[in-house]
């Protein structure tokens, strides 16, 4: 017997209803966005409305809508909640996307539960553990390697979903309290005051200055494009693109640009397939570099390496121009292959490290007129991070995406027969009476003509098969009622073939322990059902969360990212010695950070210094 194909997901991003929308026209499986409320992007909730509307849009295409419902609940919040997710249940979507354990505590409808990559999915332990207690798709965390996720891939079922793109949190998702410390903002509601992006200088035990003024907590964007085929290799079958808070043009961009990659794997690995019905055709040429990016790295899927971070900039670069090559008065040529466009938004970093950016008034051959002449000087890199005419282009309907059928047009004794079959097996037939008369032409091109109309429809003609004992006489008119009888049809049955997964029924006797016998307030337990949770899973003491009971001297941020491996220090990979004397420190106007290394598990601590 033939192994059956495992479904390949690709997950876009949504800020809004028109986000998601468009992730969908332009190849994405499933869309993720915000529930109006306990979403960990507080700026992007949305209407219960505009979730139903999308759901419906979606399904047409067997593609699934997930609700982010992830941040950690106080216990006055239950009961909202607990609503909430039985009106986003009876609105259509798909699954939530949960950090707190308290959920599955309340009264749920049959709605699937994701495990959120705010719940620190590192180990087979963690990842088994939440298979067993009923989630239906695991988020892993962003550091983990190629090697770690095929090592929880064998030891589990569930299926795994992987960031490919987009923005980097520093710190491990779910265990980082720098924003709730100094700000009160917590990362774990939705709050997040970005810390991780601003400029620090480093000092040593001693007050000298290692570095100055530099985003030493910021990263890269990732970018996974070139190792989407060893991740599915690994035993992912979810890829997420990261953006709940990112425009339009950028969803568009980035989820055409992966799902052309995609399909070209899917093409010749017969033993993967795809997660929905349907094909986009785009008006434009996706390329990742002219979306929003700090540069690109593909973060620790291999080893750890140094092109991680983005310590001059947490703006956007977009994507590598040329040089400057030679300054004349208010304009300058540029050396590069890059083909630049008038209004084209272009930035580069001057003589005091700074990304500084300046708009193109118009451009002859390779010669560059800003709107402004910055100061600028020879073998300057340029970036363009603002592309005009693909902005312009991106602006417009940019893809359609469309259901192939196969259409059928018969006669019989009483009249005619139009049937309509879509890629998926769905079919509807109908038939009208009709008085047959011998047509003086023939009819079959014209039949073909008007059955292949399908216009502003999710589908497409990709076969007209014309059957008819004689050369009957049809006219247009009732050939294009019966092509929209029939799509009207074929969409509603689509609407009630499209089955919605529900979720498992987790016996107390296949319950198995938590990986930990304590939690303490890096569980995020901010509410008695989830300290009830982990108590009937034999977690012996919680904590509560940091946001409940804010604690001194403890890890604010726990990151793979670190400052010894970046300056050439680590003592694990680099064996060369600092000059310095730790502890170091981060400093930012009065706010001043402490520096601990984890050698043994690989890792840097951000603890609140004291002055």
């Amino acid at each position: 017997m033939p192994i059956k194909p495992r479904c390949i997901e690709l997950l876009a991003p949504a800020k809004d209803l028109t986000c998601g929308i468009e992730a969908i026209n332009h190849g994405a499986d499933a869309v993720y966005i915000g529930a109006p409320k306990f979403g960990a992007r507080a700026a992007a909730g949305n209407s219960l409305e505009d979730i139903r509307t999308l759901c419906d849009y979606a399904h047409l295409y067997n593609a699934r809508i997930y609700v982010a419902l992830n941040t950690i609940l106080r216990e006055d919040e239950l009961p909202e909640a607990e609503q909430l997710i039985w009106q986003l249940y009876q609105a259509g979507t798909d699954a939530l996307i949960v950090q707190d354990m308290g959920i599955t505590r309340l009264n749920l409808p049959p709605i699937p539960l994701h495990a959120s990559t705010q719940t620190d999915n590192r180990t087979p332990e963690k990842v088994k553990f939440l298979e067993s207690a009923g989630f239906t798709q695991v988020v892993l965390a962003r550091e983990l390697s190629l090697n770690e996720i095929r090592c929880i891939s064998e030891q589990t079922t569930v299926p795994l979903e992987v960031f490919v793109h987009g923005a980097l949190c520093v710190s491990y998702s779910g265990q980082c309290y720098l924003s709730a410390a100094l700000s009160g903002r917590s990362a774990n509601r939705g709050e997040c005051a970005q810390y991780c992006r601003l400029p620090y200088s480093m000092v040593d035990a001693n007050g000298t200055e290692i570095v100055h003024n530099k985003h030493l907590l910021s990263l890269k964007d990732m970018n996974r494009s070139d190792q989407l085929e060893a991740l599915l290799d690994a035993g992912v079958s979810s890829l997420k693109i990261e953006g709940r808070l990112k425009d339009v043009t950028y969803v568009k961009n980035i989820t055409a640009y992966y799902r052309k990659k995609l399909d070209a794997i899917l093409a010749h690995r017969p033993e993967y397939c795809r997660a929905s019905a349907g094909t986009s055709t785009y008006t434009f040429e996706p390329v990742a570099e002219k979306s929003f990016n700090r540069g690109f790295t593909p973060f620790f899927l291999h080893e750890r390496s140094k092109d991680i971070t983005a310590f001059d900039t947490p703006k956007s670069l977009g994507e590598p121009v040329g040089t400057v090559k030679e300054l004349k008065g208010t304009s300058f040529t540029v050396a590069g292959l890059k083909q630049l466009n008038n209004g084209d938004g272009l930035v580069f970093f001057n003589n005091r490290g700074e990304l500084e950016g300046f708009r193109v008034n118009r451009v002859e051959a390779n010669r560059v007129f800003p709107l402004d002449m910055p100061d600028i000087k020879p073998k300057t890199p340029l970036y363009r991070n603002f592309d005009q005419m693909f902005e312009k282009l991106l602006a417009k309907p940019s893809a359609e995406r469309k259901l192939s059928v196969k259409i059928e047009f018969l006669d019989n004794a009483f009249g005619f027969t139009l049937a309509m079959e879509d890629e998926t097996g769905a079919r509807v037939m109908l038939a009208e009476p009709f008085a047959k008369e011998p047509a003086r032409r023939e009819q079959t091109d014209n039949i073909r003509t008007q059955l292949s109309k399908l216009g502003n429809t999710p589908f497409e003609a990709s076969e007209v098969i014309v059957q008819m004992g004689g050369n009957w006489f049809v006219p247009s008119s009732l050939l294009a009622d019966m092509r929209r009888k029939a799509v009207g049809k074929l969409q509603a049955d689509r609407t009630i073939r499209y089955q919605r997964e529900l979720a498992r029924k987790v016996e107390p006797a296949k319950e198995i322990p938590f990986p930990e016998r304590q939690l303490t307030y890096l569980g995020n337990v901010s509410n008695s059902r989830a300290k009830a949770f982990y108590k009937m899973h034999e977690v012996e003491t919680v904590a509560d969360a940091f946001e409940l009971k804010p604690e001194k001297d403890v890890p604010l941020m726990f990151t793979k990212h670190c400052l010894r491996y970046s300056m050439g220090w680590c003592p694990t990979y680099q064996k060369q010695k600092s000059p310095y004397k730790e502890p170091y420190y981060l400093l930012y106007k009065d706010t001043r950070l402490r520096l601990q290394f984890d050698c043994k598990q690989c890792q840097m601590l951000v603890y609140e210094a004291e002055e």
